[in-house]
């Protein structure tokens, strides 16, 4: 993959997506067809975005079977969003709308991975997790944006319900919970967005071994506005 920034070419930009894809499962935090991933990329002017293709197993999965989509969108005929215009030879993946929708409300957003990564699924499964979200047990939690990583509300998955309770959660955030699904994170390049969804990832398996053991002692708010100002300045 490419480093920080944006890949030179739209045929290098699709190779970084499949080699994201390939480094998630390497990473253990996706599987199989599990998960997605996409990166900002306008054609001629036109503002779109490239997107993994639906149930497709990353080993499997070539520069070619990636998905160009417009932002622009029309109404489906289950009435829900769909893409005015798709270049692909597959669908795009069912989660097509998050991605869409994240790039058109967040301007500063140039990637976005989703992975069904074990421990953040598992605590995303939890009624206090859905509730309140993971809290400041960890100073790295302010790696995110905030003082901790909350979790979407419940909807069925590729639905437009879905996009607007994760874009809910991701105010403010670089990356939430989706409740009995996964994560969701995203960041200015493809590399820092599968950076933040590995680090929630361990710190999602932290975070239920702390809660194993008795409840976590959480970090105070003046403390995480300090280690925030920090990291605004860090790496």
């Amino acid at each position: 993959m490419a480093d920080r920034g944006v890949p030179a070419t739209e045929n290098a930009a699709r190779r970084a997506l499949v080699d994201a894809c390939l480094q998630m499962n390497e990473l253990g935090i996706n599987q199989g067809k599990a998960g997605n991933a996409s990166l900002r990329w306008d054609r001629g002017g036109a503002p779109g975005l490239l997107i993994t293709p639906s149930a497709l197993a990353y080993d499997a999965m070539g520069s070619d079977d990636i998905v160009w989509l417009s932002m622009a969108t029309a109404p489906g005929e289950d009435g829900e969003p769909a893409p005015l215009h798709a270049d692909g030879a597959r669908p795009p993946s069912s989660e097509w709308r998050m991605h869409r929708d994240v790039y058109a409300a967040r301007a500063e957003v140039a990637a976005v991975v989703h992975s069904h990564a074990a421990f953040a699924s598992t605590l995303a499964c939890t009624e206090r997790v859905q509730r309140d979200g993971i809290p400041a047990f960890h100073y790295m939690i302010a790696l995110f944006g905030g003082t901790d990583v909350r979790c979407a509300r419940y909807a069925t998955f590729g639905t437009q319900a879905l996009s607007d309770h994760a874009l809910h959660a991701l105010q403010a955030r670089l990356a939430c919970l989706l409740a009995n699904h996964g994560l969701l994170a995203v960041g200015d390049s493809l590399e820092r967005a599968l950076a933040l969804a590995l680090e929630l990832e361990t710190l999602s398996r932290m975070y239920w071994q702390a809660l194993q053991l008795g409840e976590p002692v959480v970090l105070d708010a003046q403390e995480m506005q300090r280690v925030i100002a920090r990291f605004a300045d860090y790496g």
